[in-house]
């Protein structure tokens, strides 16, 4: 940004006043927050493309300058280097939010003075979880801190009034000022401060607007050093893109220490609750909760869940079992296959990713000499769920070939193994728990791949059936 500037005027002081209004801009790429001086059009260093957008340069004053006045640490105090072997070894604090599901997700519990930043679509529910479950540690005894920049009280208590009580020890701020905000903080002490959503908080040493790249990063790094200082641990509440990702700079969710997003259909009941990145836990757990009139609840058995009102005794479904972490889902993989009636073949898949299915699809027809070039083929996961577990594979063919053949499945039967591009069907992990989850779930027989049978022990009443090849696959219809 720039300003043109008279030379030849003749009032001294008018030329010293427009000079001040220039404001020094900086360029930002959106993907991982790096700075140059000028518009590229592609990052040096993520390397994507049309990512960089102007910002206002960030002011002198860094953000642990803006809340030095307000720092919990005494002022001057330095830290110097240490010996790792100096390092006190304690386990981290962990209190529960009152939601089992979450608390799974999180890594057991919520870790004192982390910074949690929940995404997800408008109108999902991540305001609604985050005042349950400030609810549930308020009534637990502990001090909570909601700070909402986009609601009003008013609207914060006619929601409060849907979910039930809330204790008198969650407390609630309409503010935007992050100055405000850390005198608050420092004064009130919270165990836990919710920011409702942090692209709204604004700093007044950063010139741009709330929401922009600048504020976020700004207002982010401030919170996150008065919970590292202070041991209050903040959730932040962000919006997503049109693509699905957080909103602002990528170095925000470098900050954190934890990126949960929420998902689902928001004209459905189900949610689901993932885990991208823990500093504290595994990446891989997922909690499902379902919208109700009075707030969300937690689903305690997701497989009786994500398998109701599945049809019997119809072609081209098959239950196969997926693990998030340390959990087995049952989920019902649905095929629908005709054949085409233009030169080129339709692909839709809903739920897992279209290119293993297209992939699937040229092994069957190379292996099984099947000509699915000549059909449209639709594949769907039942119940909103998106895996991409390569044990899928199995499960998914199996529900190709029962719809091709137009012959249904038993319905007592779950699949799963990975296949290869030669037609073997390979090893998966964890299989003891994958076949015992369908053992409690009431089927009768499993099939699995012939080389995760060593060290299985199969429960009564249930009948292991390995496969080793797509043409053993092909004989069980």
């Amino acid at each position: 940004m720039s300003y043109r500037i008279n030379r030849n005027c003749q009032n001294p002081g008018h030329e010293e006043k427009y000079m001040a209004k220039k404001i020094r801009t900086v360029f930002y790429c959106t993907s991982c927050g790096h700075e140059s001086a000028k518009w590229l059009g592609q990052c040096p260093a993520c390397r994507e493309w049309n990512t960089m957008v102007e910002a206002p340069a960030p002011a002198a004053k860094t953000a642990g300058a803006s809340v030095g006045a307000m720092s919990m640490s005494h002022p001057g105090a330095r830290r110097k280097p240490v010996p790792l072997s100096d390092v006190e070894e304690t386990g981290e604090e962990r209190f529960s939010t009152g939601f089992a599901e979450l608390d799974r997700v999180l890594g057991g519990g919520v870790v004192a003075g982390s910074m949690i930043l929940l995404g997800g679509d408008p109108g999902i529910g991540k305001s609604t979880i985050l005042l349950q479950a400030a609810g549930n540690m308020a009534a637990a005894g502990l001090d909570i801190l909601y700070i909402s920049g986009e609601e009003s009280l008013r609207q914060i208590k006619m929601r409060g009034r849907r979910i039930g009580e809330i204790s008198d020890r969650l407390r609630f701020l309409c503010e935007t000022d992050l100055d405000a905000i850390a005198q608050i903080l420092q004064e009130e002490k919270p165990k836990l401060a919710i920011i409702d959503s942090i692209q709204t908080m604004y700093c007044a040493q950063v010139q741009a607007s709330p929401g922009s790249i600048a504020q976020i990063r700004e207002a982010t790094g401030i919170l996150l050093r008065i919970a590292k200082e202070s041991g209050i641990t903040f959730f932040l509440v962000g919006h997503v893109t049109k693509e699905g990702s957080v909103a602002g700079p990528r170095v925000l969710e470098h900050m954190v220490d934890a990126v949960l997003y929420f998902e689902g259909d928001r004209y459905a009941s189900y949610r689901i609750l993932r885990s991208v990145k823990n500093r504290f836990g595994s990446t891989n757990e997922i909690g499902i909760f379902e919208m109700r009139g009075d707030g969300l609840a937690e689903v305690p058995n997701p497989s009786e869940f994500l398998l109701s009102g599945r049809p019997l005794n119809t072609g081209g479904s098959v239950v196969t079992c997926s693990m998030e972490g340390t959990r087995p889902l049952l989920l019902e993989v649905q095929a629908l296959v005709c054949r085409t009636g233009y030169g080129y073949p339709k692909r839709q898949s809903t739920g897992t990713d279209f290119n293993r299915v297209s992939l699937l699809m040229a092994v069957i027809e190379k292996r099984l000499g099947i000509p699915m070039s000549q059909f449209d083929a639709y594949i769907n996961l039942a119940g909103g769920i998106r895996q991409t577990e390569p044990a899928l594979d199995l499960g998914i063919v199996l529900a190709i070939l029962s719809s091709f053949k137009n012959t249904p499945v038993d319905d007592r039967m779950v699949v799963f193994g990975e296949v290869g591009l030669s037609g073997e069907v390979r090893a998966v992990s964890q299989v003891q728990m994958r076949v015992q989850e369908a053992s409690k779930m009431g089927f009768t027989s499993c099939v699995l791949p012939r080389s995760s049978m060593r060290r299985l022990e199969a429960p009564e009443g249930m009948k292991l059936i390995p496969v080793g090849t797509l043409a053993e696959l092909g004989n069980l219809l």
